[in-house]
């Protein structure tokens, strides 16, 4: 192996390893739910080439309004799934979708776009 293709490996070797670090094992931007005076738990969340928080933590046995506003108009986010609750939405870009969920158990679930690619979890206490 000459210079270049050493230079060549390493750099690709270097990519690889950044890219599983940052789906595997980076921080995630974990917000909690806001409670009103009526007891709703509230979160804002922006869906622009993915979902920002991408973890909520909310209380068991309260009521949830999960508030979408899809900034772009790319097609892989238009839709939302939480399969778990059983919800499908559609989500208009550049509005606000608001998602209402009463969360009986404890546990993590996961929302997802269409097409699986984009992925937030909901962390029930």
């Amino acid at each position: 192996m000459d210079t270049a293709e050493i230079f060549v490996t390493l750099g690709g070797l270097g990519l690889a390893a950044f890219v599983i670090w940052y789906f595997f094992f980076s921080a995630r931007q974990t917000a909690a739910a806001a409670s009103t005076a009526g007891g709703v738990q509230q979160v804002a969340i922006t869906v622009k080439g993915g979902y920002s928080p991408e973890v909520i933590e909310v209380e068991r046995g309260q009521p949830v309004q999960l508030s979408f506003y899809r900034a772009e108009e790319n097609s892989c986010s238009e839709e939302l799934l939480l399969p778990d609750f059983s919800i499908r939405r559609e989500l208009p870009a550049f509005r606000t979708t608001l998602i209402e969920l009463l969360p009986q158990r404890a546990g993590e679930f996961e929302f997802t776009c269409g097409m699986g690619m984009l992925r937030g979890r909901l962390i029930v206490k």
